[in-house]
């Protein structure tokens, strides 16, 4: 006797997914993903650029036209490097506190983020104490070798101290996105590492006796 047909329910298709042009086993990149690559970049920008301002600022002059009074001649002028002997290492540290934070991850990467701040810190506070003029005329009387003598004369450049500051500055604010968002940021070795839903395959057929020559092994053994 035939049974009445009974409405079957619609079984719910399963998900299909657009292949990715790298291949089926290949990561597809979300936008949060891209978001985070370009903040990176952004940041490398900033905290690079910062150190290699002071960097830049610590090696020009930050006096012109210096001469003892009554004298015709100019002496010596005083670098930021000289009149701020921390700026330089500080600007290095920074530098090699960037690619740290680049190669650490978690917590690793917090804590450089941490010591590239302190590194802005110190270096806004040396070029700060760079600018007094006690330490110029201290350096210039050092150097040239003019203690005891008339008084010296020199023109404040404000240029570089105003620039080794804003460094100082990019330097910081590098340092403390570290320490908030460097979290999101991948890795230099990120792109390298193994994923595990990615692991090869094992090798069958003819790959598999290729395999077992390349190790020295006789495929014709038998076991």
């Amino acid at each position: 006797m035939p049974t009445p047909d009974h409405p079957t329910p619609d079984r719910p298709s399963a998900p299909t997914s657009s292949p990715s042009p790298e291949g089926p086993g290949a990561p597809v990149e979300s936008p949060a993903g891209d978001g985070a690559g370009r903040e990176r970049w952004v940041w490398l920008a900033v905290a690079a650029g910062g150190c290699l301002l002071v960097l830049l600022a610590a090696s020009r002059p930050w006096a012109a036209g210096v001469r003892e009074a009554g004298a015709a001649a100019e002496l010596v002028a005083p670098t930021g490097g000289d009149l701020g002997p921390a700026l330089t290492p500080l600007a290095l540290a920074g530098l090699a506190g960037v690619v740290a934070v680049l190669a650490t991850k978690g917590a690793g990467r917090r804590l450089m983020g941490a010591l590239l701040a302190l590194c802005g810190l110190a270096a806004g506070a040396a070029t700060w104490a760079a600018t007094g003029a006690d330490g110029v005329v201290d350096w210039l009387r050092q150097r040239n070798v003019l203690a005891g003598t008339a008084g010296l004369t020199w023109d404040d450049v404000v240029v570089w101290p105003a620039l080794c500051g804003l460094g100082a500055a990019l330097v910081l604010a590098g340092g403390l996105a570290v320490v908030v968002r460097g979290g999101r940021w991948a890795g230099m070795s990120a792109r390298y590492e193994r994923d595990p839903a990615r692991a090869p395959r094992a090798a069958d057929g003819d790959r598999a006796l290729w395999d077992a020559l390349d190790r020295g092994d006789d495929p014709t053994e038998s076991r």
